[in-house]
């Protein structure tokens, strides 16, 4: 048997991970566990996955975008 580790995550972060193991879901045709969800998560970003691939993965809310848009650009 695999030897098994816990995590601590947000319930923002396990909401997060709820969502991609239900489109997982949907894509395979079968139930998945979160660690397949991780493994998934991981083998993205050794497969040379593009910022492109996150466009509309983060929830800006307004007051984001006006302090985006307040602070000073750094060089």
């Amino acid at each position: 048997m695999t030897d098994v580790k816990t995590i601590k995550i947000s319930k923002e972060t396990y909401a997060r991970l709820s969502e991609i193991a239900g489109e997982l879901q949907i894509r395979l045709k079968r139930p998945v566990s979160f660690n397949e969800v991780m493994r998934y998560l991981i083998s993205l970003r050794g497969k040379g996955a593009k910022i492109t691939d996150l466009a509309g993965s983060w929830d800006v809310y307004e007051e984001e975008v006006a302090k985006i848009g307040a602070s000073p650009t750094e060089a």
